[in-house]
């Protein structure tokens, strides 16, 4: 399996670099590779949670007998395990492919930060849906902007870290 997300992860990198060129004099190729993947994953989980959202829990609250979740944030628990996982597998197969770090450190790591992100997504969440009134799909493009610029220092000083 690993070498199928190696293979994977040269492809979507060989596709990535073939347009770095362009911005070689802006950023570094793994700031690049960082905000192509970070985008891709950004989108998948725009979709994931206006999918979820509209067609799964059909903007209704989720009762799960002990309690019960306002539908933008029963969206939110639903989809982030799979954007986390997906996410983990491009930044360290794509972006942060040089890590000096095992593995099971990266993972265990990235998790960390993944729900810290989560804490400060609901709490985002909370405040531009309950507080502002503004549209749960809206609200979640606007905290996934804030935590991502949040996320990746964090991965790349923290998960991902090289030793020189």
């Amino acid at each position: 399996m690993r070498k199928i997300f190696i293979s994977t992860g040269n492809l979507i990198r060989s596709v990535i670099d073939f347009f770095y060129p362009l911005f070689k004099r802006y950023m570094s190729p793994e700031f690049f590779r960082y905000g192509v993947t970070g985008v891709g994953n950004l989108f998948f989980d725009w979709f994931m949670y206006f999918f979820i959202f509209n067609f799964i829990l059909q903007k209704q609250m989720l009762c799960l007998g002990f309690v019960t979740l306002s539908s933008h944030i029963a969206t939110m628990v639903i989809k982030f395990p799979i954007t986390l996982t997906s996410g983990f597998y491009l930044q360290k197969y794509v972006t942060f492919t040089t890590s000096t770090n095992r593995g099971k450190e990266q993972i265990i790591r990235y998790y960390i930060i993944g729900f810290i992100n989560l804490g400060l997504t609901y709490v985002g969440l909370k405040i531009f849906v309950e507080m502002l009134h503004l549209f749960p799909s809206v609200a979640n493009v606007v905290v996934s902007i804030l935590v991502t610029v949040f996320s990746y220092f964090s991965q790349r000083k923290f998960t991902f870290k090289t030793v020189s």
